[in-house]
């Protein structure tokens, strides 16, 4: 099936053109008509629906058009809505018009694209709630402070003649910390969200034949790397994608890191380290029955140095529990023990805290990463202010500038070249 939506003041006049039998719709019923060409030739049997404004996706009288899904079908009923007078939807164009009019606000628009781009259920659940508005209900109170500081201000400014002292700074400052946290916190969600929209990437590493490719093959539940007990088998770098719990993870197994005169091999464990610097996370494994070794111990400072990381104890089905290192996770490859636990342990170490579950909102997007720090700094700017008794006049400025960024996030003020940015990463026809 294949949906063709008209927008606009005259899209139940031309949906009346193109099908036959639609003359008095009833509101968000579907109707069976047909489909004909511009002689009256019956083209295709569909189900038309009429939204009328403002109780709509657009607020703007829509109707959808159900074809029965030939590209050919759909593109000669675009045509003949074309000919009539109807133009082409500009990439985001139904969800630009709905922001516009009020339907959504900015948060939500960047939700329905973050939908469309989902690639897993949690990925999609999560589009979900910031489509609710989860984002938007966060911001608002944190604004409202904002504002109601702005306003104590002003009042202090109005009634300075009477030498009375509306808003002290020990005040300003009392009502000045929870909005600065606030903020901030906001802010530092966009680590998770960021993994949350485009997933995080783990290395895997340490020296030959300690069981890499195993391991990477059983976290993926796929034999996608060569394992022979041969060691040094991989020699470049494997990729591959797939998720943990929603999140999408690309992993990457690489090649054992060990002195060795071979170029093929050295230039192998060059990518293994430049894979452990650009990794989100990097799992340091070693043979559990052989025990922590010096390249290990080296590799594992390396990785220490570098982020995150994780110390994996493969092979545990060959050596006692106490003689895995304390702060290792043991695991076996070939027989899968512990594996669960090893994919819980790498959420906690890339989502620490629970945010896997949390729901009240955080940020995905660069955009709304840099008009939270424009705010901030804005507020610390203003604290600093308070602190050194500037005149309220001249603080304000600073608390006009962040209710400028806080504003930005939401789109009560938004510049239209950021507006085409944003919409023309959407895909035609929504």
């Amino acid at each position: 099936m294949g949906i063709v939506r008209l927008s606009g003041k005259q899209a139940l006049q031309y949906a009346q053109l193109l099908l036959s039998s639609y003359k008095d719709p009833q509101p968000r019923h579907a109707t069976l008509c047909v489909f004909v060409d511009g002689a009256g030739e019956r083209i295709d049997e569909v189900v038309a629906t009429w939204f009328q404004a403002p109780h709509s996706f657009t607020s703007e009288d829509v109707v959808e058009i159900s074809c029965h899904g030939s590209p050919v079908i759909l593109r000669y009923c675009v045509q003949r809505a074309t000919e009539m007078g109807a133009r082409i939807a500009e990439p985001g164009e139904f969800t630009l018009r709905a922001y516009l009019l009020g339907r959504i606000d900015l948060p939500q628009a960047e939700a329905i694209r973050d939908l469309i781009d989902s690639t897993t259920l949690y990925q999609a659940k999560v589009a979900a709630q910031q489509l609710g508005g989860s984002l938007s209900r966060r911001v608002a109170p944190l604004k409202e402070q904002l504002i109601e500081m702005i306003s104590l201000l002003e009042a202090g400014i109005d009634f300075a003649e009477d030498d009375i002292s509306i808003a002290p700074n020990d005040e300003l400052l009392r009502r000045l910390a929870p909005l600065l946290a606030g903020l901030r916190v906001l802010e530092a969600s966009f680590q998770f969200g960021r993994i949350v929209h485009e997933g995080f990437s783990l290395a895997i590493v340490g020296r030959p034949n300690v069981g890499k490719s195993s391991l990477f093959n059983a976290l993926l539940e796929q034999d996608r790397a060569i394992v022979t007990s041969i060691a040094g088998t991989t020699r470049d770098l494997v990729t591959e994608s797939a998720a943990i719990e929603g999140i999408p993870v690309r992993f990457m197994d690489t090649a054992g890191i060990r002195e060795s005169s071979d170029l093929v091999e050295t230039l192998g464990m060059e990518r293994s380290h430049q894979a452990m610097a650009d990794a989100d996370l990097t799992l340091v494994v070693y043979d559990a029955s052989v025990g922590l070794d010096a390249e290990t111990a080296a590799l594992l400072e390396r990785a220490k140095v570098q982020g995150r990381f994780l110390l994996v104890a493969n092979k545990c089905d060959l050596v006692a529990p106490e003689s895995v290192a304390t702060e290792a996770i043991a695991v076996s490859a070939s027989s899968g023990e512990n594996l669960s636990l090893l994919r819980e342990r790498i959420l906690e170490r890339i989502a620490p805290g629970g945010m896997l579950e949390a729901n009240d909102g955080f940020i995905t997007s660069l955009r709304q990463k840099g008009l939270l720090r424009e705010a901030v700094e804005y507020l610390e700017r203003a604290n600093s202010a308070i602190e050194g008794s500037i005149p309220h006049e001249m603080l304000l400025l600073d608390l006009y500038a962040a209710l400028r960024g806080v504003d930005g996030l939401t789109g009560a003020t938004t510049a239209d070249d950021i507006l085409n940015r944003i919409f023309s990463t959407f895909c035609i026809g929504k």
